[in-house]
């Protein structure tokens, strides 16, 4: 693993992946090594009694960026897509409510009150400046909007994205372009009217995609295309700076082994805290913000059905569960709605999501107890009778990066670290977004960073 201009990366999730293979391509010498018996971390894909089932992220946003990784993996043709205009749902007093997704769609909705809607569509005409001091998202939407659309609507969305508490998460950190355009244009809806992209330039809905194998054929894809430069069932266990810094040793565990490897720079594509101590010996405050960063834990619970067995038509991407309905599942994706071919003629796949920060204690449950809640929540929301054909339960008690107040600091910090400790780089879900998307953009940009320090030394 060792060598002239070498590079290390640890951590095979997609964040690590995706920079080592853009060092790989960019002709770098790279190794990248995982704890885990396989690539991809939360990203995987199971197969059972004929049914799909994802124990991580369910699908992810089209973009051009992430399409055009696609392609040059050379998967395109396995990508499907769901349609964009597949309606999702809120849960509000125990009936579904389609969530609106257009200023004029969210003016005639039964989801709020008229006082809210008031709200809504009088905001583009009048003006408003963020305060000096930094705000939670539940700050800021109450201010600008009023509690309801909190309650109904953001918070639902919170959960979704990074299973946060809404009155934690920054708005700065989660959602800094709302931010900016009321400190632009004194309005969020005006700054977002604006903000559009020209007549000739828009482009349709962006939409929603996985692919026939499950999402796992995106991070299967990357470790194929790395061959033996991906190291699985092998652990970092510590790393220490030598020659003043310009090169780094690192002890290496594999099967009850030990060895020392060097490399001219190393990427931490871990999680936050385990990124903390593996730095710890090189910089102790570069460790203490790393080891800062909250998770949030996650439960996941997938079932097969057959069709009949659920009472409510699911024709859409799923429905979101506010916790003023005091249902311990935060939302449920109709992942056969979206991509058919998940469950076969007259079955259904659906997914809950359980746990987030506002219910760290669900990873504390038994698997067949978290089973039993977001199978009793399904039935009660959808109508749902019967046991299951099958099954599948994984729990996360670190699963999301928490961008809570104060979270901005903390990524400043660990850029400024960066400047300062020569070839050493942090990458992963705690810096740009959690998305899948954002992931590959931070590993993309680590690995041009990277590759421009071994060629310039700086």
């Amino acid at each position: 693993m060792a060598g002239a201009k070498h590079v290390l990366v640890v951590g095979a999730g997609i964040s690590g992946l995706a920079c080592a293979y853009r060092l790989h391509r960019f002709g770098v010498s790279v190794s990248l090594v995982e704890s885990a018996a396989r690539a991809g971390g939360l990203i995987g894909t199971a197969q059972q009694n004929g049914f799909l089932f994802e124990s991580g992220p369910q699908s992810f946003s089209g973009t051009d960026e992430i399409l055009d990784v696609v392609r040059e993996l050379g998967i395109e043709g396995e990508v499907c897509k769901a349609d964009p205009r597949a309606p999702r749902y809120v849960l509000r007093r125990g009936r579904l409510l389609k969530v609106p997704m257009s200023p004029q769609a969210v003016l005639s909705s039964s989801l709020l009150g008229l006082g809210t809607r008031w709200k809504i569509a009088s905001e583009p005409f009048g003006r408003t400046r963020p305060p000096s001091e930094e705000e939670s998202v539940a700050q800021f939407v109450r201010r600008k909007f009023g509690h309801e659309i909190l309650e109904y609507l953001v918070s639902p969305f919170v959960s979704g994205i990074y299973a946060g508490d809404p009155e934690r998460l920054s708005l700065r950190a989660a959602f800094p372009t709302l931010e900016e355009w009321e400190r632009r244009y004194g309005s969020v809806l005006r700054g977002a009217m604006k903000s559009r992209p020209s007549k000739g330039a828009r482009k349709g809905p962006v939409s929603l995609c996985s692919f026939r194998g499950g999402m796992a054929a995106l991070t299967e894809a990357l470790a194929t295309k790395l061959g033996d430069q991906l190291h699985l069932g092998t652990r970092a266990e510590e790393l220490r700076a030598r020659d003043e810094g310009e090169r780094y040793e690192i002890r290496i565990a594999k099967d009850g082994r030990v060895e020392i490897v060097t490399a001219d720079a190393v990427v931490l594509a871990t999680p936050a805290y385990a990124s903390a101590h593996l730095v710890s010996s090189i910089s102790s405050s570069l460790s203490k913000v790393l080891s800062g960063i909250a998770y949030a834990p996650v439960a996941v619970a997938a079932f097969g059905y057959h069709e009949g067995q659920v009472g409510m038509p699911i024709d859409g991407f799923g429905v979101l569960i506010p916790r003023a309905e005091r249902i311990r599942t935060l939302g449920i994706v109709w992942n056969s709605s979206l991509f058919p071919d998940r469950a076969g003629p007259g079955r259904v796949v659906l997914t809950g999501i359980a746990g987030g920060a506002t219910d760290p204690g669900i990873v504390d449950q038994p698997e067949n107890e978290i089973a039993r809640i977001v199978q009793r929540d399904s039935e009660e929301i959808l109508d749902v009778t019967g046991p299951p054909i099958a099954t599948a339960v994984w729990k996360y008690p670190k699963a999301l990066p928490q961008y809570n107040l104060g979270h901005g600091h903390a990524v400043r910090a660990i850029r400024d670290s960066e400047r300062s400790i020569p070839g050493l780089y942090v990458a992963g879900n705690f810096l740009n977004g959690p998305s899948l998307g954002k992931c590959i953009e931070k590993g993309f940009e680590t690995a041009e960073a990277v590759r421009d320090y071994l060629q310039t030394g700086r």
